[in-house]
C-alpha cells in the first residue's frame, strides 16, 4: 500500500464545503481529488491517497466495501460539524483512523494527515486482509459459519455434528461449502481467514 501524503481524496456532498475544503488544502501544496459521493469515486478509483470522507450514515462502511471489492485499502479520515463523542469513536470503529472537526486549518489539517500516515503504514495491509476476509465470510451462510467456528475449535465432523445437531455427513456438506466459498484450499487457510476477519481472538 502506498498512500501518498500529497494527494487527497475529498468525498463530500456538499458542494460548498467541498469547494471550501479543496481551496484550503490546494493553498498548503496539497492535490485534491473532489468527489460528491462514494459512487462517483467507483468510476474514477484512485491509485494512492489519503481519503477524507464527511462522516454520513453508512458512509464508512460503503467506502470499506468498495476497497474490498477493488483489493485497495486507503487510510480514511472522517470529519463532519461539530461531531459528538459518540459519533467519533463509532467512525474509528468503523474503519476510520481519525476524526477531524471541521472548519480545521490547513496546517492542523496537516498534522492529521501525518499522524493518520505513521498510523496507516502499521495499519495497512492488515486492514486490508481483514476488509477481504470479512467480505469473504459475508458469503457464508449462518450454518457454514457455524460449521467453520467449530472446525476452528479443532473439533472432529463427528462432534460438529453433535453440537449442531445434524449428521456428520451434512457436515463435510456444510464444510466443503464453505471452503469453497471462502476459496480456501485446506481447514488451515479457512482458519487464517476467520481470524484475519477478527471472527477469532
Amino acid at each position: 500500500m502506498d498512500a501518498d501524503i500529497s494527494n487527497l481524496i475529498l468525498i463530500d456532498n456538499d458542494l460548498r464545503r467541498r469547494a471550501s475544503i479543496s481551496h484550503a488544502l490546494s493553498s498548503a501544496d496539497m492535490h485534491v481529488e473532489p468527489f460528491e459521493n462514494i459512487a462517483e469515486l467507483s468510476m474514477a478509483w484512485p491509485r494512492s491517497g489519503i481519503i477524507l470522507i464527511q462522516d454520513e450514515a453508512g458512509a464508512i462502511d460503503e467506502l470499506i466495501d468498495n476497497m474490498a471489492r477493488h483489493g485497495e485499502w486507503f487510510p480514511i479520515i472522517a470529519f463532519s460539524e461539530n461531531p459528538d463523542a459518540q459519533r467519533i469513536v463509532k467512525a474509528i470503529l468503523d474503519g476510520a483512523i481519525d476524526y477531524i472537526a471541521w472548519p480545521i486549518t490547513a496546517i492542523e489539517l496537516n498534522g492529521t494527515l501525518e499522524r493518520a500516515m505513521a498510523r496507516a503504514e502499521c495499519l495497512g495491509n492488515a486492514k486490508l486482509r481483514e476488509v477481504m476476509a470479512r467480505a469473504r465470510i459475508d458469503r457464508l451462510t449462518r450454518r457454514e459459519r457455524e460449521v467453520l467456528g467449530g472446525v476452528a475449535s479443532g473439533l472432529s465432523n463427528r462432534l460438529i455434528g453433535e453440537k449442531l445437531s445434524i449428521s456428520p455427513r451434512t457436515v463435510e456438506i456444510h464444510r466443503a461449502n464453505m471452503l469453497n466459498k471462502l476459496g480456501a484450499n485446506h481447514t488451515s487457510d479457512a482458519i487464517r481467514i476467520a481470524i484475519e476477519a477478527a471472527l477469532l481472538h
